[in-house]
């Protein structure tokens, strides 16, 4: 948790993806969040959170689905939606926050 803490208080953009190993979803998050992470480099950090594995952060952000994502700047949340996003979707909203 204090990890998480630090994480997302960084001064650049943090996606964090809450995610399940049994959700299909999820699964098909993992490439493309892989190759937004390709696209834009060191400015912006991408977590994976297994909410099976972390309920308490799971339940703190009020995360009732999977996959959901959040961004955060500064600690601050930002932006939030469950579902699954497209590679272009997820460059837009990311430069658009920068």
């Amino acid at each position: 948790m204090s990890s998480f803490i630090e994480i997302i208080n960084q001064d650049k953009l943090v996606l964090v993806d809450f995610f399940a190993e049994w959700c299909g979803p999820c699964k098909m998050m993992s490439p493309i969040l892989k190759e937004v992470k390709d696209a834009l480099g060191t400015s912006v950090s991408i977590i994976k959170i297994d909410v099976d594995k972390n309920q308490t952060l799971a339940s703190k952000y009020q995360v009732r689905g999977v996959p959901t994502l959040m961004l955060f700047k500064n600690g601050q949340p930002l932006w939030r939606q469950s579902g699954v996003l497209q590679k272009n979707e997820l460059i837009a909203l990311l430069k658009s926050h920068q």
